[in-house]
């Protein structure tokens, strides 16, 4: 009996890790992108001689994407050159700054000037967030396929360090006291396109991870991890199949065949992967009256992430900031509600900026730089008018950049420029109702009761990507992907490594 053959819809960071391990094990792996080029949300953009990344531009938990070329029996860098980033990035509000490095005496030396005593409660963030980290890890690398998957060891060690009922802002009063300093290890929420308000407190183990195991960079932008992965499929001879798309997924009765394809062919399959955004895939791709659980309807009542405007500027200027730069709303909290309650635009920004060219020449022609801005905004759930905010939004910020940075004259130095509104997120890009960060992460819709990576609606079907458990962010997209392919494997009789133990990954490389 043949290779079974796997049908794989998107070539997202999802997507190309399941291919890229699916096709090592001995599968013959088939993927379809809409695109003209692999990555999804993390392929690159290139305009003008520079190059940008679409959507993630943080690289942490570098051991994580180590694994995933292992697990393709593949070094990671023997495809991409990796980059660790001092400092990891620079906090900037209105009347101070703050820049967190690993060197955790320089880091409480820092917090001590700023607020005095407060290396105390930097002591006892490193400490506990270190155990809950150990504790709840191990628990996102497994499936919640039952209900029974809750009395498994691992969740059951990890369950009291959940801190149920507690937000990520209230947490951190557990060991600072100031709401600036607070802020400074929740920004972080944004990650998940969460207010820190609402955000679980489980995810304090994101700027836990950043402070104790650091930052990455990857030359070319991480843009190049897809390019890697792709050529790694290739090796192992597998099929990425570009300016692709599918129309259509094929079923009978609660089984996935295969798919149709936007010119009309029919490809079928053994299994098939879904790592197309998972809104966007069940009421685009999926038959309604095959559903049974993701509904429109139930789409209506799940609660999804903010969206994000973005700007890529090719700039004739190289500027001294750091690679990695957070830029605070005078008013924080305000800015959030405007996101997450009011779902307006606000006066006062609170916006990123990456300044990649002062790590990584290759980004850009010698002498220039590329910059990259993002700004949280309200998915396409507020009802704004993108078409006519376009441009005055454009504006507004670069008033807000040019007043609150050290990029006074930027506009003088713009060769190229690119902009992707909520409304192209969704249009242009699949994402549903623009929700950059995909299905939001409170706790009824995570673990067991996000969708299931063993997809629940149908046979012979998996889920890839942030829609479905871990959740999103470029390492739990991987493993992701990893838990998929394992479940995949293990019905099939292939056999797989269990993922190894914190104790056991290179963390300090």
């Amino acid at each position: 009996m043949g290779a079974k053959r796997i049908i794989i819809v998107g070539a997202g960071p999802g997507g190309l890790t399941s291919a890229m391990i699916l096709a090592h094990r001995g599968f013959e792996v088939t993927v379809f992108e809409k695109e003209a080029a692999a990555g999804g949300r993390n392929a690159p953009i290139r305009l003008d001689g520079f190059t940008f990344d679409t959507g993630p531009t943080f690289l942490m938990m570098n051991f994580v994407l180590k694994e995933m070329f292992e697990e393709a029996g593949r070094n990671a860098q023997d495809y991409i050159s990796v980059t660790k980033l001092d400092p990891l990035y620079r906090l900037k509000f209105s009347d101070f700054e703050l820049r967190p490095t690993n060197d955790h005496n320089d880091m409480k030396r820092q917090l001590d000037s700023l607020f005095p005593g407060s290396s105390q409660g930097y002591d006892k963030f490193r400490k506990v967030e270190k155990t809950r980290f150990e504790k709840i890890f191990p628990c996102l690398q497994k499936p919640y396929s039952r209900i029974s998957d809750y009395f498994f060891k691992a969740f059951l060690n990890g369950l009291p360090y959940l801190s149920l009922g507690k937000t990520m802002f209230q947490k951190l009063g557990d060991y600072f006291e100031p709401d600036d300093l607070r802020l400074s290890f929740t920004f972080q929420s944004k990650y998940l396109g969460m207010s820190a308000w609402e955000c679980p407190a489980v995810f304090n183990i994101i700027p836990f991870v950043e402070h104790e195991y650091g930052v990455y960079h990857v030359t070319g932008g991480l843009n190049a991890i897809s390019l890697a992965m792709e050529k790694v499929i290739e090796e192992e001879g597998g099929t990425i199949h570009k300016n692709t798309p599918v129309q259509s997924l094929i079923i009978d009765g609660r089984t996935v065949k295969g798919v149709e394809l936007a010119n009309g062919e029919k490809q079928y399959a053994d299994y098939c992967f879904i790592n197309a955004d998972f809104a966007y895939a069940m009421t685009n791709i999926v038959d309604q009256t095959a559903l049974r659980k993701y509904t429109q309807a139930k789409f209506k009542r799940m609660k999804f992430s903010c969206s994000t405007y973005m700007l890529y500027l090719g700039i004739k200027k190289i500027y001294d900031i750091p690679h990695h730069n957070i830029i605070f709303a005078n008013d924080y909290k305000a800015n959030v509600e405007d996101i997450f309650v009011n779902r307006k635009l606000s006066a006062d920004n609170s916006f990123y900026i990456q300044n990649a060219s002062v790590t990584d020449p290759t980004l850009a022609p010698e002498g220039h730089s590329t910059i990259y801005m993002l700004v949280p905004v309200p998915n396409n759930r507020s009802g704004i008018d993108w078409d006519a905010e376009k441009d005055r939004f454009r504006d507004h910020i670069l008033d807000q950049v040019e007043r609150k940075t050290e990029l006074k004259d930027v506009r003088q130095h713009i060769e190229a420029e690119k902009i992707i509104t909520p409304t192209d997120w969704e249009n242009d890009y699949n994402v549903y109702t623009g929700a950059t960060f995909n299905l939001g992460h409170n706790f009824t819709q995570m673990l067991y009761f996000r969708p299931r990576n063993k997809f629940e609606e149908f046979n012979n079907c998996y889920l890839v990507g942030g829609g479905t458990h871990p959740g999103s962010g470029l390492p739990t997209i991987y493993e992701s992907a990893r838990i998929s392919s394992n479940m995949l494997s293990k019905e099939c009789g292939v056999a797989f490594s269990r993922p190894s133990t914190l104790s056991s990954k290179h963390m300090f490389s």
